[in-house]
């Protein structure tokens, strides 16, 4: 799999905020383990956001278009 520039530096630019955030829930006494969990299910709920939110307003645009008679639904 290729990642892009744009993709590559964001990531550069979240991984030592990642860092720490993780570091400061096991130094809290949260186990490693448990912390990378919730950090992917955090994760995975907010692509599922943000997918859902595209998907509501790409139907907002279809729906935008044909009560504009542009496009028919």
């Amino acid at each position: 799999m290729t990642i892009d520039n744009s993709s590559q530096d964001c990531r550069q630019a979240l991984a030592a905020a990642f860092k720490t955030l993780s570091d400061e829930a096991v130094e809290a006494g949260w186990p490693e383990g448990e912390v990378a969990l919730a950090l992917a299910e955090l994760a995975e709920a907010h692509v599922a956001e943000i997918g859902a939110k595209v998907i509501v307003e790409g139907f907002n645009q279809l729906q935008l278009y044909a009560a504009a008679g542009r496009r028919k639904i």
